[in-house]
């Protein structure tokens, strides 16, 4: 089980469609489990502290925590899918973090495995979550070696 822990409200309809497409054809060790934890009620940097107090409290230490980040490491889609299954394969828990409009803490960041970037662009936090599923299940169909991945 991969768990997402995200700031900000519920999916909005559309996305909640395209998330439930691909999480519906996601297998164990692949599948997903959401935490939506809402935006804090502060501001700025007291904000991004209290966010990412809230997250940290989530999280066990063996996890494989994945913090997205546009400043983060590019990886291409076979390089993500090997680097999770390492994980999977050595049984750690896997959470993927999306933090708030302000970031996250140097706390946080700190204790991240991998600090990912989906692209140097930065997307609406919803539509991130929308790649994300995506890019779970196309990780899955490569270890697998089926066909959705063409190279």
């Amino acid at each position: 089980m991969i768990k997402l822990i995200a700031i900000g409200k519920k999916h909005e309809p559309w996305v909640h469609e395209g998330i439930k497409r691909y999480q519906k054809r996601l297998r164990a060790p692949w599948s997903l489990e959401w935490a939506l934890l809402p935006h804090s009620s502060l501001e700025g940097a007291r904000a991004r502290q209290d966010e990412s107090e809230r997250i940290l409290s989530k999280l066990s230490p063996s996890d494989y925590v994945v913090l997205l980040d546009e400043r983060g490491k590019l990886l291409d889609s076979p390089v993500l899918a090997r680097t999770l299954h390492q994980q999977i394969e050595t049984s750690r828990s896997i959470v993927i973090i999306i933090g708030g409009a302000y970031g996250v803490s140097d706390e946080l960041q700190q204790r991240a495995d991998l600090v990912w970037s989906l692209s140097p662009a930065v997307f609406p936090h919803q539509l991130v979550r929308l790649i994300l599923a995506e890019q779970l299940y196309r990780s899955q169909e490569i270890v697998a070696g089926r066909p959705y991945h063409h190279e």
